[in-house]
């Protein structure tokens, strides 16, 4: 299960993953994306309460990365899987309700 929510604060699109990030779920989580993607804003993808990323989802944050999708993470977990598939730790300027770094 997985829901997916976002945030535009007008500078910046926040998408936000609950959940499972799996082969289930990448579509829906790409699709939100890449259409946040062509706003011309830097998106930010904050795995807020996400309990299991399998292969499907560790390639989707790859692939994400690559077109220049900040990751965030929090929780243990979600922060190891980041930092291990070797993402770039972002800075999220201006946010207080979210947090800024890993």
């Amino acid at each position: 299960m997985i829901r997916v929510s976002n945030e535009d604060d007008g500078a910046r699109m926040m998408v936000m993953v609950d959940g499972e990030l799996s082969a289930e779920s990448v579509e829906a989580v790409e699709t939100c994306c890449n259409q946040h993607l062509s706003a011309g804003k830097p998106l930010y993808l904050y795995l807020r309460d996400v309990a299991m990323i399998d292969q499907s989802g560790r390639a989707l944050l790859k692939r994400l990365a690559e077109k220049g999708v900040a990751v965030l993470a929090s929780g243990v977990y979600t922060s190891y899987v980041v930092r291990a598939l070797g993402l770039p730790e972002p800075a999220v300027p201006g946010s207080q309700s979210t947090p800024s770094a890993r």
